[in-house]
């Protein structure tokens, strides 16, 4: 299954839910209905046109509260990952911790950012927890949080870690997330009759004892009964949809990873220690049970959120049997794992060895390959990773992650080579943000930049994102403001340019508003012709100079995605520009349509069979606008 079949199981995965919650509330009506109706039939004064339309009104009323109560903990959740992992006590993870333990989460989940393309999430740390669990949060990959535990950190090795990680990050690219926040609502919306019921029986214990009291603590009473056992087939519902949802995260994260000791070892110890998952200080650890790495609450049978953890290992190593287990949980009793020390004992803990392919090289690709490759990082892309991690000098890194530093970092990337433009862009930073951080931009660019090897400014940027996003939002304004004024210094925006402001603009609506960000599309290919057009128009002209080979990759793009229709092949007078307008329109596709473009404009970029650096930035940009992250470097080692 790749990336495009889970997108549109996710899809499906969250009709069902709809389907499932909608049908719950049904059954929740009835029976308010039919108590309801007995009630008022028992009282002969009534007529039963009378008590239908009491029943009408009561069936409204009910579906209000259950409706309003879901969007209003979903509302609550508006923030993204980042609110779900301070609800949890989450603390963030400093950028320049100096601590091993966290130094090596920030390590693991860098490397299994840049290999999968995916913009590097925020992480936070349940320091409290000695259990082993981790969970991801948000809308979208842009606005994900990921949270571990203590426990974690300090029982797993390096290899185990990076499995769980994978595992969260599977729940990142397949669409988990969103349809897990949508769960936390749909229980909350349930459970709200339970809680307005609890709530009137407990004012009603002072109200007195006379014939009103009564009737009033016998419909809270109800309430609470209907209430949690609406809540009761909610919960099974969410164990229902979340256990297959594991499942795939722990068959993603061995294709991710391309090995099954460190996810495997990591449920054994999980199922070997005392500690186990369980959460005991985290918030409400049952309302988010379902989006936890391992059983947080201990929860089972028709409750459980995940499948039995011995079901869970044999599933990776097929040969493994219980009383294994009962060994390791004899031997970790009296001496128990310590990740890092087994980091050195296993040679875990070496750095990266390689050089990447020189600046001018090309990459051997084909649409099937470049299609395959989404979100679905391969062993090589994680050695390419830790490579590109380690070229980027600490310097750079250190500026990257340094909430001052960060915005000059950006501007530097985008500074020209030309002596004459670089000084009007330096007069237009110094007119919006002062003339130290102009001067500070130029002298970074000259002394750390200008040598940068072309396939390491992106991932670069990459890293810069998410601090860059936490700013105040009036002074991002300005910021993006003066990023816009130095990209159109000299009248024209190159393809580096407009790559690294779209990716940029792209962070910052996901982390302004992540819960207005879209999800799933529907639209199809055949309703976007004109878009489609543009959109390989500009690639074409974009990645050849010469006119009729320009031509030849229009048409190649054209032949698979719309084979039987005929559209004209226009320049685009406005350049790479044209390509805002559609947008919008492009990341409506279905999942499979979806993959049908991404391998039209890989046909279009390689018509000759390769592809360079500053095309491989614009089909990264590409896919990374349609929600279909991309590895750092295509070709396959």
């Amino acid at each position: 299954m790749n990336f495009f079949e889970r997108q549109a199981a996710a899809r499906r995965a969250s009709f069902r839910l709809v389907f499932l919650f909608a049908f719950a509330v049904l059954g929740i009506v009835c029976v308010v209905d039919l108590v309801v109706w007995i009630a008022l039939a028992a009282n002969d004064e009534r007529t039963p046109g009378q008590i239908a339309a009491i029943v009408a009104v009561v069936s409204i009323l009910t579906i209000a509260v259950i409706g309003l109560g879901s969007l209003y903990r979903i509302a609550s959740l508006r923030g993204g990952g980042a609110a779900i992992a301070l609800q949890m006590g989450g603390t963030p993870v400093p950028e320049q911790t100096r601590d091993p333990q966290l130094r090596r989460l920030r390590n693991v989940v860098e490397e299994i950012s840049i290999a999968s393309g995916v913009p590097m999430p925020q992480l936070y740390v349940l320091e409290h927890e000695a259990g082993i669990n981790a969970f991801a949060a948000g809308y979208t990959p842009a606005d994900a949080a990921i949270a571990v535990t203590r426990g974690a950190l300090e029982r797993l090795n390096r290899d185990e870690l990076q499995g769980v990680i994978a595992h969260e990050f599977s729940h990142v690219l397949n669409g988990d997330m969103r349809l897990n926040i949508r769960l936390i609502g749909v229980l909350f919306g349930i459970l709200m009759l339970a809680l307005i019921g609890r709530r009137v029986l407990a004012h009603a214990r002072f109200g007195g004892r006379g014939r009103d009291a009564v009737a009033l603590v016998a419909a809270a009473l109800t309430a609470m009964a209907i209430g949690y056992l609406g809540l009761f087939f909610g919960r099974m519902i969410k164990a229902g949809v979340s256990r297959s949802r594991e499942l795939l995260a722990d068959a993603s994260a061995v294709q991710f990873t391309r090995q099954t000791s460190g996810l495997a070892g990591a449920l054994k110890k999980i199922a070997g220690l005392h500690e186990g998952a369980k959460l005991e200080h985290a918030g409400d650890a049952e309302e988010v049970s379902h989006m936890l790495f391992g059983d947080g609450v201990g929860l089972s049978g028709l409750f459980a959120t995940h499948p039995p953890l011995l079901q869970r290992i044999q599933a990776l190593e097929p040969g493994f049997r219980s009383d294994q287990l009962s060994q390791l949980s004899l031997r970790w009793r009296t001496d128990p794992p310590n990740g890092l020390e087994e980091d050195l004992r296993l040679g875990l803990a070496g750095g990266a060895t390689g050089v990447l392919p020189p600046a001018r090289s090309e990459a051997l690709v084909t649409p099937a390959m470049v299609a395959a490759q989404v979100a679905q990082p391969q062993p090589d892309d994680y050695r390419r990773a830790d490579i590109i991690a380690a070229q980027l000098s600490e310097p750079l890194r250190a500026l990257a992650a340094q909430r001052d530093d960060v915005v000059t970092l950006v501007l530097a990337l985008l500074l020209d080579a030309d002596a004459t433009v670089q000084d009007r862009q330096h007069a237009e930073i110094g007119a919006r943000l002062g003339r130290d951080r102009a001067v500070m931009a130029k002298a970074l660019r000259d002394e750390q930049l200008a040598g940068l090897h072309p396939m390491l400014r992106l991932p670069l940027a990459s890293l810069c994102f998410p601090v860059l996003c936490r700013r105040p939002r009036p002074e991002m304004s300005r910021v993006l403001d003066t990023l816009h004024a130095v990209v159109n210094t000299d009248g024209r925006v190159s393809v580096f340019e407009y790559c690294l402001g779209t990716l940029l603009r792209q962070q910052l609506r996901a982390s302004l508003d992540p819960s207005r960000q879209p999800h799933f599309g529907r639209r199809r290919i055949a309703d976007s012709r004109r878009e489609i057009a543009t959109l390989l128009a500009v690639i074409a002209t974009a990645g050849h100079d010469d006119g009729h080979e320009a031509l030849r990759a229009y048409l190649a793009g054209m032949q698979r995605v719309l084979p039987r229709d005929h559209v004209d092949f226009v320049v685009p007078t406005e350049g790479v520009v044209a390509l805002e307008p559609v947008w919008p329109v492009l990341d409506a596709l279905d999942p499979h349509a979806k993959q049908l473009l991404v391998e039209a404009v890989t046909a279009a970029v390689s018509h000759d069979g390769r592809i360079r650096v500053v095309e491989s930035e614009l089909l990264r940009t590409v896919c990374a606008v349609l929600h279909c992250p991309l590895p750092p470097m295509l070709e396959r080692g």
